[in-house]
């Protein structure tokens, strides 16, 4: 129950319109006729421009509140974002979030990371076993394909050749989540499980090896090499914002040319 008195009650229900409010009213009569003429297409800006043309002055953001109220909205490009579906993992999560192993062998993690390089980016393929928390399979490429994380997980059970299946965990990528990664996975005997968030050997600190790996190729002098360009390649112009505008004023002062 609303506290109100019974006068205050009829006194608001008997009371005219305020010319706000008649305004609001002529003006969403307009709004809805330019609408309607732009094929429904025209947004709040637009609208709000020709209500300028035609000598109307109001301001845009009430042109978006009346739209808004009225539930018209221009055509646009955005697209909605989403997560992706919950339900294009082939398997549940069997590891949740237990990052721990009694043993080798027995629980392994893969994952993807990326390099840049002066040829453009390399990508890494690792299977990472949480006993010893070394990488026991690898694989580089130049794309992230299902190749890639077979190669690697193909060369983890070929080098330790377990005689107990290990738990295979993963992200929901789509290099994980492919046909062919999980027919092969299915061929080694592997237990698969996923994962519900990506990165897996970057959280909780189990990223030490992956990451250290990408921080000594961002700090080795020949990775940094790489990044140089060669003499005889052209550096592409970068102009700061602030060059691009000319600078007044008493501060500036032209530079003396060499004589």
């Amino acid at each position: 129950m609303a506290k109100v008195s019974r006068s205050g009650y009829y006194a608001w229900a008997s009371r005219a319109p305020s010319p706000r409010c008649v305004d609001d009213a002529y003006l969403a009569d307009t709004i809805r006729e330019i609408y309607r003429r732009s094929r429904c297409t025209y947004g709040a800006p637009r609208v709000h421009g020709q209500l300028c043309r035609v000598g109307t002055r109001v301001g845009r953001k009430r042109v978006a509140r009346l739209m808004a109220e009225l539930d018209l909205v221009g055509v646009h490009s955005r697209k909605k974002w989403r997560r992706g579906r919950l339900d294009v993992a082939p398997a549940p999560d069997l590891l949740q979030r237990d990052f721990s192993a009694n043993g080798p062998n027995e629980r392994w993690v893969a994952d993807i990371t990326e390099f840049m390089t002066g040829e453009g980016k390399l990508f890494l393929a690792g299977v990472k076993d949480l006993y010893g928390r070394g990488l026991v399979g690898w694989s580089m490429g130049t794309r992230q394909t299902s190749e890639l994380v077979i190669e690697a997980v193909s060369m983890a059970v070929a080098r330790r050749d377990p005689v107990i299946p290990p738990l295979h965990h993963s992200d929901k990528g789509c290099q994980y989540t492919s046909l062919d990664f999980t027919n092969r996975l299915h061929e080694l005997g592997l237990v698969t499980s996923y994962g519900s968030r990506r990165g897996l050997l970057r959280q909780r600190g189990h990223g030490d090896l992956l990451g250290h790996a990408q921080a000594r190729a961002e700090l080795d002098p020949r990775a940094l090499a790489l990044h140089e360009p060669s003499a005889t390649a052209q550096r592409p112009l970068r102009l700061h914002r602030d060059l691009l505008q000319p600078r007044t004023g008493p501060s500036w002062t032209r530079a003396s040319q060499p004589t």
